[in-house]
């Protein structure tokens, strides 16, 4: 068969999309360093051990019904009906030139990376087994189905209009409110909370490796937004990398300021959380705002996860990653700064009331349906097989009392920490510190 121009595009556009699938898989390293480094040395192992999970079981769950349900033929608006088992065929019609297989690929990536949301979450006190359902759940029905509504053809949402362009609601948001439906369900860490009301600091134990894992998520999104694309010949994608990287930006900027002035010190936690939350809150409207409405967008959500973190810690709503306020809160901003500041359609670009009113339908329905369907299933797990371990195996450490082993053995053995105390180590966040007091 010959090249013509029309197959040397498919082919263009398909190695474009497994290009960028290859960057957002990757941020699930990012993912696992940032949750290690932000939660105490003695469930370092059983965090990355959670985003395995997310990246094998995960996987295999969207593979066999998640994306049949997400992209599948429609059924009424609300799921898809065809290509369970996904071999190639049975998604509904697509306008793109690229090849099944490797638009699965891409979409898997994401399905991924909501389950892996709420592994931070959770961390230090949930059981490994449970967390597993959890995983295969959230990525072969909850978070697919709210997928349809707004991606896939058909999809209710989609039909009216909601612009939702690489997640930030049908991923972050719903990854984020999934979170908050797992933290009240599953309760506080042991010790968080003082029976006045008042929180105590339990400050990650490797600061620099959340960094490291917060910069890999940087690079992978330049996969998450532009990628969404899905045409390397969109010359498009060229903007939405700069959109995206304003965002993260000015995210980055804004919690180092807040921070320097509400606690008197930059706090490193507030700002890598800056940043991912300008991340977070562009990802809906990167292909539709400029850039100045990129900085503006990354820079409120900037101060937005710093409000956020201290008001769910105030609620008592246990979160040693922020993955709420981060995904759930900033992801929920960006759907709806969508209808403020998209320059077809937004309120402040002259095109009125009618997309915010459609994104704040849309945002308000996959969030109650990832929150409903994640607290109906940790719900149902804590009555049957349990989803908290015991106290005792709480304090010794889940790396130890889960699996077996430490994350720093040979530290252990030459006496530089004890191992009945988890092998934490003596750091601490001055600003929280600070705060707390």
């Amino acid at each position: 068969m010959g090249v013509t121009l029309q197959n040397l595009a498919a082919g263009l556009d398909t190695v474009w999309v497994l290009m960028a699938a290859a960057l957002v898989w990757f941020m699930e390293a990012g993912f696992a360093a940032l949750e290690a480094g932000f939660i105490r040395s003695k469930n370092s192992i059983n965090i990355i051990m959670k985003v395995f999970m997310d990246c094998t079981v995960g996987l295999i769950g969207y593979w066999a019904v998640g994306f049949a349900l997400m992209y599948g033929a429609d059924r009424m608006g609300l799921f898809g009906s065809s290509g369970f088992l996904f071999n190639g065929t049975g998604i509904a019609p697509l306008a793109t030139r690229v090849a099944p297989y490797a638009f699965w690929l891409f979409q898997a990536a994401f399905a991924v990376a909501v389950a892996t949301i709420v592994s931070g979450a959770v961390a230090e006190r949930m059981k490994f087994g449970p967390y597993i359902v959890f995983s295969f759940l959230a990525t072969a029905v909850i978070y697919p189905v709210a997928g349809h509504w707004v991606w896939g053809q058909g999809g209710w949402l989609n039909r009216l209009g909601m612009l939702d362009f690489a997640g930030s609601a049908v991923v972050h948001a719903a990854g984020g409110w999934a979170s908050l439906a797992a933290v009240l369900v599953l309760g506080p860490r042991t010790g968080k909370y003082n029976k006045d009301g008042s929180a105590n600091v339990m400050p990650g134990h490797n600061i620099p490796l959340a960094a490291l894992g917060a910069f890999i998520l940087w690079v992978g999104w330049f996969g998450f937004n532009p990628g969404s694309a899905l045409s390397g010949l969109d010359l498009n994608i060229a903007r939405i990398a700069v959109t995206t990287n304003l965002a993260a930006a000015a995210g980055g900027t804004m919690g180092t300021l807040f921070t320097l002035w509400r606690y008197g010190k930059p706090d490193p936690s507030m700002i890598i959380n800056g940043a991912l939350a300008g991340l977070v809150a562009i990802t809906a409207g990167a292909a539709y705002v400029g850039p100045g409405s990129a900085v503006i967008i990354g820079a409120c959500a900037g101060v937005l996860v710093v409000l956020g973190v201290e008001f769910f810690d105030r609620v008592k709503a246990d979160d040693p990653v922020g993955a709420i306020a981060v995904h759930g809160v900033c992801g929920s901003f960006g759907t709806i700064a969508v209808g403020l500041f998209a320059e077809k359609g937004g309120l402040l670009f002259g095109g009125g009331i009618r997309q915010l009113l459609i994104q704040l339908l849309g945002l308000t329905v996959v969030s109650v349906w990832a929150f409903a369907g994640s607290f109906t299933v940790f719900s149902i797990l804590k009555k049957t097989v349990g989803i908290r371990v015991s106290v005792a195996e709480e304090t010794e450490g889940m790396d130890i009392s889960e699996h077996g082993v430490g994350a720093y053995n040979e530290l252990v053995a030459q006496g530089h920490f004890p191992l009945h105390l988890g092998g934490e180590l003596n750091l601490t966040s001055h600003a929280l510190i600070s705060k707390a007091e």
